[in-house]
């Protein structure tokens, strides 16, 4: 029985490292995929990434336009990563460098 929950586990924690999808590798339809990134976002995700990779969570919220805090954590846990890290609250801080658009 261990083994029977133990391998689920595996299993679980597998697919949820597998269903990650990075903001600055993802594809068009990869970002569609995503609960609660339509056509509109996943356009101005890329639009931005065009002029250069995201740092990190702080950086995306104030290079995309629509993508807040609230944002950030639906859609983090929905799969979305920067620089394959998840979101955490700590990471609302802009970049250092990064300028107010």
């Amino acid at each position: 029985m261990r083994k029977v929950i133990l391998a689920l586990i595996v299993a679980l924690c597998a697919s949820a490292c597998l269903a990650a999808t990075d903001v600055n590798k993802a594809s068009v339809a990869e970002l569609d995929g995503i609960k609660g990134i339509g056509p509109s976002l996943s356009g101005k995700i890329l639009d931005e990434r065009k002029k250069g990779s995201f740092r990190d969570w702080g950086d995306l919220i104030s290079r995309v336009k629509g993508m807040g805090r609230k944002n950030a954590v639906k859609l983090s846990a929905q799969g979305l990563t920067v620089n394959e890290l998840a979101y955490q609250e700590t990471a609302v801080a802009p970049s250092a460098g990064a300028s107010n658009r």
